[in-house]
């Protein structure tokens, strides 16, 4: 082997080590396609993170719970995995940070996104929230998730120049990706004062079983449970 050779051989290992590191680091081998498309990754903020609540109270919990019990009565196969990526106070820049990582780690078939509310809570413009939750978007999919979009509304004291194109982002981008929507996942609790919680931006245990119900509506024919309520 000349000297030259030997150096393409030594920098080909290079590489070779590099990317076996890199994948380990990242965490685990690829998963089979038919089970990472009974994987779920929920990348949210306090709403679906269970603020203020026990964690089995918040609607992802009660998401899985009802996926595991529909599992058992049909004998399904292959199991549903949700992992609940959300955290309170998140923003659609944290949540921009967090994702390859998450992408890469848990390899999901589906992400649910449900961000842009703390963003708009502090006024930031729209267009720099659109375009995050467009780069969330492209992410997921780029790493060959399925991707719906879970939809907000700021309180009405924020005016509506600012709540209505607010509230249209998530129809524009759902349009625009061909996504499905979940219009607003707080349709008949944050309008009712029993189901909120002091602050009037959280619900209570009582109200998360009708946030489920909204995304239910949605997510729950896309995975095979049509007759599931």
């Amino acid at each position: 082997m000349t000297t030259s050779e030997g150096m393409c051989v030594f920098r080909w290992l290079i590489v070779l080590f590099l990317a076996c590191s890199s994948s380990l680091a990242w965490g685990q081998a690829p998963l089979a396609p038919e089970v990472r498309a009974h994987t779920v990754l929920v990348l949210g903020d306090s709403l679906s993170a269970a603020y203020n609540l026990p964690e089995d109270k918040g609607w992802v919990a009660l998401m899985t719970a009802r996926m595991k019990a529909a599992e058992q009565s049909s004998g399904a196969r292959i199991p549903w995995d949700v992992i609940n990526a959300s955290i309170s106070g998140e923003t659609t820049s944290g949540g921009l940070s967090r994702l390859p990582e998450l992408l890469a780690v848990h390899q999901p078939g589906w992400v649910l996104i449900e961000l842009g509310a703390n963003d708009g809570l502090r006024g930031l413009p729209l267009s720099i929230v659109r375009q995050n939750l467009q780069k969330l978007i492209a992410l997921s999919e780029q790493a060959g998730a399925r991707v719906v979009l879970l939809g907000i509304m700021l309180p009405p004291n924020y005016g509506p120049l600012y709540t209505t194109p607010f509230r249209d982002m998530y129809h524009a981008l759902a349009a625009q990706n061909h996504l499905p929507l979940v219009p607003f996942i707080l349709q008949g609790v944050a309008e009712n004062r029993s189901l909120m919680q002091a602050d009037g931006l959280h619900p209570t245990a009582a109200g998360e079983p009708q946030v489920l119900a909204n995304i239910w509506s949605v997510v729950g024919p896309l995975w095979g449970f049509d007759g599931q309520h």
